[in-house]
């Protein structure tokens, strides 16, 4: 009975109910700590994508997405991790590019693939099946190559 006054003159002063919230939130708190320990998040920092544009004589666009169409596996066989390809089809200024986007662990590990790739004999018909594909001013392939770091807040990453 004794407890049950306590209580009774304690709800009638202004701070009991702040409070009462402030012990029940560091309660919570505490018992959220103890049974779920903070996980830290580690962005991969040395991954990188790389977009690779091929400017092509014109025209031969169809024939250039054959040739990836045919040799996909090869590069994946040497760890190249195509995102996906695309042929840009509405602005006139494309009308002749062929892209794609590949995704690596870290740059050095992309020189390394791509140069496993190019190395391997099964490659070369292919390669030779696209340069008179490709445009070559001044005796150099027109290809961009653009490696890029995912932003901080991307979803890929």
């Amino acid at each position: 009975m004794a407890t049950l006054l306590w209580f009774r003159r304690l709800k009638n002063q202004v701070w009991f109910f702040p409070a009462a919230l402030l012990i029940s939130f560091a309660g919570g708190v505490l018992t959220t700590n103890l049974y779920t320990p903070a996980v830290r998040v580690k962005a991969d920092t040395n991954r990188v994508f790389e977009l690779m544009i091929y400017h092509t004589v014109p025209g031969k666009v169809p024939a250039l997405e054959s040739l990836f169409r045919d040799s996909y596996k090869l590069q994946a066989k040497h760890g190249l991790n195509v995102i996906g390809y695309w042929v840009p089809n509405e602005d006139p200024a494309w009308k002749n590019t062929f892209v794609y986007l590949i995704a690596h662990p870290s740059r050095p590990e992309a020189d390394a693939n791509w140069h496993a790739l190019h190395s391997d004999p099964a490659f070369l018909p292919y390669r030779h099946a696209a340069e008179p594909l490709i445009e070559h001013p001044n005796d150099d392939y027109k290809v961009d190559e653009i490696y890029m770091r995912p932003a901080d807040f991307s979803a890929m990453k």
